[in-house]
């Protein structure tokens, strides 16, 4: 006889079935992008013998929490990710946040620091404190933090490439505000194999850099208690189109990798595993971030089992997380306030230890103070009026929420074992075989928006009629520039340059030595007043810049395209323009400037390469005259430039004067990515032929392109 559940359940499917009749299109179940089956009911026989699900949060394996009472007892850290132009400006900036009732602070830098360049190098000409705060010495790192107590402050900053001159900065900062640093408490981000997936901000070769992080980890663990010597990163991975089994893996994996590092050092799990901490981006699929953050924990706590910690806080997986930013859509941003509340709602379900949240305007442009205010309100809202902080993982036990944070671990699992078995991470990512995964879904992503598979209110369905223009945050980096190098000039001249010289010569040595903690050496030179870039060419001269290649993915867009019709019709247009030209039509796709996000540039070039076009990828980190040179020598038809808010206002016409003196005007130069509607004018005034914003599907991007140059 069957129980009354099964019975339940059996009756349950039979109506469906019948409220289905005729209704074809319609399926009772749905697959994610991650592949995970939804059913559209579930049940306990879903859990049965799955996942530990009468634990306790506050103890291992922390499915339900990594506190014991949650925000009960305190709230989430609320934070925003905040810096651009001066460092004056930007304190500026934390000193209003901090008055608004944000209890942390979270620092962006500019692409010159991320890549170890001063703000007077001639390779950064359009990027000084476009896309974060410039900090160039000691002394913009005390402006950036003048009249804010480093020993009453938590403090995150997102550096992985200078990460050696910006900690030994911060440390100096706090020393010279009589704070001693084993008070400090924050996070340095010091996760360089997310940089080689996808983000791009790296300068040394892997190898080295995976020295730097474990030196980092090392010098911490005994000097700096309260501070989290690395926080690992799968938010960038999400943001360069990981589905959410990637995200978790990939990042569990690069984690795993790190405690390794940390070993060899000679460090026991114990003395450094409860100050890991992690970063996971949320986006728009509900209950699957919630779960992700759930199976997060879970799986973290399975993994260090293996290490024999003694600690159970060795165990714990405690993460900040930030609400997408790919999420957010141009068209009709006012859309965007709802998509981040729902965002930051699965993080706090999820369990989030701290959480920023994004400003609607940002797929436009850097946030202003009124979508700031608005942003951190968002968490200010749901912590004190919705009753958020009065149970601990409400969601809990929820057959389905429970099921999908089962099933997410089992994925990851697989994805972690792979990694693994190749090596580890630093090896995978040596192979390509993550990156080329994470590239993978990036293009099936781009696929099923354009073909409204996955709905964007505003952007492929229920669309304006007319966008209106929204007041945006301009930076004038010219000015930015000229202050940051009269700080420079001033520096130069009086500190005692003989100990500086002395000094970086040591770093140099140091970074020949093994035995040297290149930390302790880099806050000798930062003491003597020597320069971000100074010191990031000292270990240049020793390691080398490492230099990435990109080839574009050659099958996976078509192999994807729903409409194979709609491909025919383009192979069609380019096999008349073979026809007509004697050659394939051609595109070299760059990233001017130091900018190294790359997701839209790689799905780009996908699309085009199998649409018959002929793709060069150039190098990332481009001059304009280095582009200019490059599309010549390849004799392309067109060059596409993408973007992300950074200096496209200098760097683009920099690119059109350069084909203009190198007698090569007839080359068309289109751009792509974040660019706002008032710069549109003035780009096209500039020579652009083209301007493509988040939105434009694919194929029609191809076909504009085509008539361009047919």
């Amino acid at each position: 006889m069957k129980k009354e559940s099964e019975k339940t359940e059996m009756d349950w499917e039979a109506l469906a079935k019948i409220e289905l009749q005729g209704q074809s299109s319609i399926s009772l179940t749905w697959y994610t992008p991650e592949g995970i089956q939804i059913k559209p009911l579930y049940t306990h026989k879903d859990l049965e013998g799955r996942l530990e699900t009468d634990s306790l949060p506050g103890f291992p394996p922390y499915l339900r929490g990594a506190r014991a009472t949650m925000y009960v007892n305190r709230p989430w850290t609320l934070r925003q990710y905040a810096g651009y132009s001066t460092a004056k400006e930007s304190n500026a900036f934390f000193r209003e946040c901090l008055a608004g009732g944000q209890r942390g602070l979270s620092v962006a830098f500019d692409l010159p620091t991320h890549r170890g360049y001063d703000s007077d190098h001639p390779r950064v000409a359009g990027d000084v404190g476009k896309a974060g705060v410039a900090i160039d010495s000691v002394e913009d790192m005390k402006r950036l933090f003048e009249g804010i107590p480093l020993d009453q402050m938590s403090v995150s900053m997102t550096m992985n490439g200078a990460v050696l001159p910006i900690l030994a900065f911060y440390m100096i900062t706090a020393e010279e505000q009589g704070v001693p640093v084993e008070k400090l408490a924050g996070t340095i981000q010091n996760d360089i194999l997310k940089e080689f997936l996808v983000r791009n901000t790296y300068i040394y070769p892997p190898e080295e850099s995976m020295r730097i992080v474990g030196d980092i980890i090392a010098y911490c663990s005994t000097a700096m208690p309260k501070f989290n010597p690395i926080s690992i990163s799968g938010y960038h991975m999400h943001e360069a189109g990981a589905t959410a089994v990637q995200e978790l893996a990939y990042t569990l994996a690069n984690g795993l990798e790190y405690v390794r590092t940390a070993l060899a050092r000679g460090l026991k799990i114990d003395d450094f595993a409860p100050r890991l901490s992690f970063f996971f981006a949320i986006g728009m699929n509900f209950f699957m971030e919630v779960a992700k953050l759930r199976a997060a924990r879970l799986l973290w706590a399975k993994l260090m089992r293996s290490f024999n910690p003694q600690n159970p806080q060795s165990l714990m997986l405690r993460t900040h997380c930030q609400t997408s930013g790919v999420s957010l859509a141009a068209q009709d941003p006012d859309n965007n306030v709802i998509r981040t509340t729902l965002e930051a709602l699965a993080a706090i379900l999820g369990g989030t230890q701290s959480l920023h949240t994004n400003a609607l305007d940002e797929a436009l442009g850097l946030p202003t103070k009124r979508t700031a205010r608005i942003a951190r309100n968002t968490q200010l809202i749901l912590s004190h009026e919705t009753g958020l902080t009065h149970v601990v993982d409400p969601l809990g036990g929820s057959f389905y929420v429970e099921r999908l944070t089962h099933d997410l671990m089992e994925a990851a699992l697989l994805l972690i074992n792979e990694v693994e078995a190749m090596g580890g991470m630093t090896r995978a990512v040596e192979i390509g075989l993550p990156k080329r995964r994470i590239e993978e879904a990036a293009t099936c992503r781009q696929i099923r928006i354009d073909e409204g598979e996955d709905i964007i209110i505003g952007v492929n369905k229920f669309k304006l009629d007319k966008e209106e223009n929204s007041p945006l945050l301009d930076i004038d980096v010219q000015a930015v520039k000229q202050e940051q190098l009269a700080h420079l000039k001033l520096l130069k001249a009086t500190r005692d340059q003989a100990a500086c010289n002395s000094a970086l010569e040591a770093l140099k040595a140091a970074a020949k030595s093994p035995k040297e903690n290149l930390l302790e050496a880099t806050l000798v030179a930062a003491r003597a007043r020597a320069t971000l870039g100074e010191i990031s060419l000292a270990l240049e001269e020793v390691y080398g810049r490492y230099k990435a290649t990109t080839t574009p993915l050659n099958g996976v867009f078509a192999h994807n395209l729903p409409d194979q019709k709609e491909l025919e019709v383009v192979h069609k247009d380019v096999a008349t323009f073979i026809k007509n030209h004697g050659r394939k039509p051609s595109i070299l796709l760059i990233k001017l400037g130091q900018d190294g996000h790359d997701r839209g540039l790689k799905v780009i070039a996908n699309a085009f390469s199998d649409c018959g076009f002929e793709v060069t990828v150039g190098p990332l980190f481009s001059t304009p005259e280095e582009a200019a040179d490059q599309a010549i020598r390849n004799d392309v038809h067109v060059i596409g430039v993408s973007s992300l808010v950074a200096g496209h206002k200098t760097l683009i016409p920099a690119l059109i004067n350069s084909l203009n003196t190198l007698k090569a005007p007839h080359i068309k130069v289109i751009c792509g990515g974040i660019l706002p509607a008032q710069d549109h004018a003035f780009l096209i005034q500039s020579g652009v032929s083209a301007i493509f914003t988040p939105g434009t599907p694919i194929m029609n991007m191809i076909n504009d392109v085509l008539k361009k140059i047919a």
